[in-house]
């Protein structure tokens, strides 16, 4: 009797083995710095509200769950070659994005653009920037805003100078050093980033209003369901709204999951 109890253990112990390794792998592409949506954290692990929605989301949908930080710039590049399997990390959703023929999920946060400056710097709104330095992350829906003639462009025209870089940290650190007069910027980052920043400001001006939404390969449609069904799963039994409130600096009634009273 030990002996069939030992073998019938063994066998169970291998399916699970061999079904834990036979789990479809799923990648998440997102920028590193960019919390709170998806950042390195003080142990050197990613987090984020997207990443780890995106951990849940896998768990339910028995995938193997992987993170790949992703050059933003070149982001949709690395989707292509198959460096990642989405982007999934606070990414606006554009229409040359669906005209390209990328599967884009349903948008699940509500953006805005804003201004981040010095307190002191005298600058009260977007009509204070003549003349002055901006600072703004290269590949941004941001950078695209102050580019489009339909959008933000006659603004960006009365800067003196429009500065891009390649991350948000690097335009905060620009701005803290005097460098630029101002940053242009989501709103949540901005709002994480000022947070415990006695000097600097979120200025109370909304300029361009955008949602975010998980961008696909072409022929992933099926893994774009897949994810939302898990997605819409864990807005069902609380812990959507459990992980969102690990993150203060997340508006929920920006969260167009959640119904917020």
């Amino acid at each position: 009797m030990m002996k069939k109890w030992l073998i019938w253990m063994l066998t169970a112990a291998l399916a699970l083995s061999c079904g834990l390794a036979g789990a479809e792998k799923f990648v998440q592409g997102i920028d590193p710095e960019y919390p709170p949506f998806s950042y390195l954290n003080d142990q050197g692990e990613y987090a984020g509200f997207d990443v780890d929605i995106a951990k849940a989301a896998c768990e339910i949908a028995g995938l193997e769950y992987e993170v790949f930080p992703v050059d933003w710039t070149n982001k949709l590049i690395q989707l292509d070659n198959h460096e990642c399997d989405v982007i999934w990390s606070g990414m606006t959703i554009m229409e040359s994005m669906k005209e390209q023929g990328y599967v884009i999920s349903e948008p699940y946060f509500y953006n805005t653009q804003v201004l981040v400056v010095k307190k002191d710097s005298g600058i009260a709104s977007s009509a204070d920037l003549a003349g002055k330095t901006v600072a703004v992350m290269l590949g941004t829906s941001g950078e695209s805003l102050l580019n489009d003639p339909e959008g933000l462009q006659s603004l960006r025209d009365t800067f003196g100078e429009l500065v891009t870089c390649e991350s948000f940290l690097a335009c905060f650190t620009e701005l803290e050093g005097n460098a630029v007069d101002a940053v242009f910027v989501d709103l949540p980052v901005a709002v994480s980033y000022a947070a415990g920043k006695d000097q600097l400001q979120v200025l109370n001006e909304d300029l361009g209003a955008e949602y975010y939404g998980l961008a696909f390969r072409a022929e992933d449609a099926e893994l774009c369901a897949k994810i939302e069904s898990a997605v819409q799963t864990l807005v069902e039994n609380g812990t959507y709204a459990e992980i969102a409130a690990r993150y203060p600096d997340i508006d929920p009634q920006n969260l167009l999951f959640l119904k917020v009273e």
